[in-house]
């Protein structure tokens, strides 16, 4: 068990640098966390005076807490974030969910401010990316406070219903997922295409994909979607992405993924 927590605890971490590598949030905002199957706690990247930022997380800095939010497990001079209830609340929603990224792409955020819609520009460019304005994936929460006590992140999951990720208005976004991977791939994909809408709008009128295409995308995505409170099998497209990441990681810092 001590080697399974070990092992999703580097997996946080490496999420958490991979997410930092990339630019999709600011430099010491954002947190990963992880379920710990068949407990009420889960794993989360701590905040506090003993913080190296999100790009230098380590395991060290990956807390034990449970669904009160309360430490259970951690190293001195650490805290659990302020935000620690978007997590929670979102584990006691939605059995199904075994990850939950919280951070703060800035481009998105700019799409939350002005009430721009994040439109179905591209197709095969990126088949996951478009899924998320398709097959109700993507919901919005118009609140711009901080998620710091459990009514309010009751609330939030509550406007994030069974989607995929969720788009806060001058915050950032929540991505979740069966499991580190793919909740850290849906908010990969999110800034994707928020990044090709902005760029789109820059060169002029950005133009959807044709219905007929969507409709075909829709299709071929809704097949890889399990119901409510059931386990799918996911593309292996999520994990292709999560090892070129993990190899762009070593490369990055010279010090290995899970160091």
């Amino acid at each position: 068990m001590q080697m399974d927590i070990q092992e999703d605890r580097n997996r946080v971490a490496v999420a958490c640098r991979i997410l930092g590598m990339l630019e999709l949030t600011t430099p010491i905002q954002g947190h990963v966390s992880c379920r710990l199957p068949g407990e009420d706690k889960c794993l989360i990247r701590a905040r506090g005076p003993q913080e190296t930022g999100l790009l230098y997380t380590t395991p060290n800095e990956v807390l034990i807490v449970d669904f009160n939010g309360q430490i259970v497990d951690g190293s001195d001079g650490l805290t659990a974030p302020l935000e620690v209830y978007i997590h929670t609340a979102l584990y006691k929603a939605r059995p199904e969910i075994n990850s939950v990224v919280h951070i703060h792409p800035s481009i998105v955020v700019l799409f939350t401010i002005c009430d721009a819609p994040l439109l179905p520009i591209i197709g095969a460019y990126n088949p996951q990316a478009l899924g998320i304005v398709l097959n109700e994936r993507l919901s919005r929460y118009d609140r711009s406070i901080l998620i710091r006590t459990p009514e309010l992140g009751a609330d939030s999951a509550s406007h994030m219903g069974q989607t995929d990720v969720c788009m806060m208005r001058g915050h950032g976004i929540t991505a979740v997922g069966h499991d580190v991977p793919e909740a850290t791939v849906n908010a990969i994909n999110l800034a994707e295409l928020a990044t090709m809408n902005y760029k789109a709008r820059l060169l002029g009128n950005p133009r959807p994909i044709s219905d007929d295409d969507q409709d075909e995308f829709s299709r071929m995505l809704r097949g890889r979607i399990a119901p409510p409170g059931t386990i799918r099998k996911l593309p292996e497209i999520v994990y292709n992405l999560w090892r070129f990441y993990e190899r762009r990681l070593r490369d990055f810092d010279g010090r290995g993924a899970l160091s």
